[in-house]
């Protein structure tokens, strides 16, 4: 009988080493701490735990888990029951057991306690002098049971945590201070802008589609900077010494793409003098970048789905084709799949373009990187306009995070910019909300407090009708000077309502 008691516990802190030991690998928070639980509740042969991550700036535990509870005991754990007794532990810094906390002097006389009626429980600090967190044990059927046994497991538990939690959240700390700083170490991605989980996610995209030589379709809203991946993508590929050529699919007018595209012999059409060179000869060994790819007539589609499958093409007016080496990256701020359904896709082109996709997120999935990007183009405005020593104001700051951007980082540059000249010229040293939003701020003078959506939306439209005014209400030119496809120009002229004056 006395065997078979030290064979059990020999047999039970052999299984939490071995817990343990698996517990090194681990690497995401959530899971360590849910599987570091499990362990010691089973090995302590308790109902209910609890582990806790302290946050050492105060407040809401950085992380925990809870085993056998419910939402309202975890609340009791946490707010109500457990306090005095974990405080207990975290100052003496020392294992804290109590048969029965509703008899125990030390803590019957807290209300908690009385009002939770606690019985058996277990507390160990998970560290040393200054722990980094605590675990928590409670027996609800059983009260004055946790034995020596189970007490030095639980110790040598919170012991041997301690250096695995410190190792995980000193790794997590420093991916969270720049997540993409292990991957621009092997990107020349300098251009790309942010910290945020969402653009380490994309540049991980990058990093792998980067080195295989397949086409690419790139997805997003508009203005994200879906053009700018595809040379990022470019730039790290082994067809980096070679040509970029981007084509905008949205500017060229049907009875030109083909001839854009493959180029064109003597005599293939009225205009055809001499022989012409298409894009996809300019980009031979390189790649090439088909921007707003849903914007191509369904006619020039088949063509393209020519070049993709057979890696050649029809230059027009001639018989022969041309074999072509280079990689098609395509983007689009269409849903492809609702073109399709539409009738305005073909299905094959899509299914091609679809083997390898991604999609660049929008401001609002990346909000964190806000205040880094409007520092950017206000460095850049500067740097393009001749001027010095502007910075934006806290309120211009907050004002950039409450606005939506409907038009992401393409809207937010022209905004800054503009907003730049403007503090410039009053010989200003700092851009505040009023000079990003001059028109919200005019509106709201006159009719009160406007929302920044509403006050966004005006100067955009005065944006988009000041460019028209000045080029004459020639769309091309406007696209061209907004840095907008003609498609998404017409759009807004409609959305905005504007008029030639």
């Amino acid at each position: 009988m006395v065997e078979e008691r030290e064979y059990s516990r020999l047999a039970k802190e052999r299984d939490l080493y071995l817990g343990l030991l698996r517990l090194n690998g681990e690497s995401n928070p959530e899971p360590f701490l849910e599987s570091a639980l499990a362990l010691i509740v089973e090995t302590a042969d308790a109902q209910q735990g609890y582990v806790e991550v302290f946050n050492q700036d105060g407040g809401e535990p950085r992380w925990w888990r809870a085993a056998g509870c419910s939402d309202e005991d975890v609340q009791q754990i946490r707010k109500l029951v457990s306090r005095g007794i974990i405080a207990e532990a975290v100052a003496s810094g020392e294992v804290v057991m109590t048969p029965s906390a509703l008899l125990d002097p030390r803590f019957n006389t807290r209300e908690s306690v009385q009002r939770s009626k606690i019985d058996a429980v277990l507390c160990a600090p998970i560290g040393g002098e200054a722990p980094l967190g605590v675990l928590y044990l409670h027996r609800i059927d059983r009260p004055g049971v946790f034995d020596a046994d189970e007490i030095l497991r639980a110790k040598l538990f919170a012991r041997h945590l301690a250096p695995l939690v410190e190792k995980l959240f000193t790794e997590l700390g420093r991916s969270s201070e720049d997540p993409t700083r292990p991957l621009r170490a092997q990107l020349r991605a300098s251009s790309v802008i942010g910290k945020s989980r969402a653009v380490a996610n994309l540049l991980q995209e990058v990093l792998a589609l980067a080195r295989l030589d397949v086409g690419v379709l790139i997805t997003g809203e508009t203005g994200t900077g879906k053009t700018q991946i595809g040379r990022i993508i470019h730039e790290n590929s082994a067809r980096a010494a070679n040509r970029l050529v981007e084509v905008n699919c949205a500017a060229i007018p049907e009875q030109l793409v083909e001839s854009e595209l493959f180029g064109s012999l003597p005599g293939s059409h009225a205009t055809a003098t001499k022989r012409m060179e298409g894009k996809v000869a300019a980009a031979q060994g390189g790649t090439l970048v088909l921007d707003e790819i849903g914007e191509l007539a369904l006619g020039s589609q088949a063509k393209l789905l020519q070049l993709l499958q057979d890696k050649e093409y029809f230059p027009l007016g001639s018989a022969r084709s041309v074999p072509a080496n280079v990689r098609v990256i395509a983007t689009t701020n269409v849903d492809l799949k609702q073109a399709v359904a539409e009738g305005t896709f073909r299905k094959d082109l899509y299914y091609r373009l679809q083997i390898v996709s991604f999609r660049v997120p929008s401001i609002r999935e990346r909000p964190e990187d806000l205040p880094l990007l409007a520092l950017h183009f206000c460095e850049r405005a500067q740097q393009q306009h001749g001027f010095s020593g502007l910075s934006l104001s806290p309120g211009a700051v907050r004002a950039l995070a409450a606005a939506d951007w409907p038009g992401n980082i393409r809207e937010l540059s022209h905004t800054i910019e503009a907003a730049s000249i403007r503090a410039a010229s009053r010989g200003l040293h700092q851009i505040d909300a009023e000079h990003l939003f001059p028109e919200a701020n005019a509106s709201t003078q006159a009719q009160g407090s406007l929302t920044f959506q509403e006050e966004t939306r005006r100067f955009q439209a005065e944006l988009v009708r000041r460019a028209l005014d000045a080029s004459e209400w020639n769309v091309s030119a406007t696209a061209r000077q907004l840095d907008l496809t003609r498609a998404h120009l017409y759009n807004l002229i409609k959305a905005f309502g504007i008029s030639r004056r």
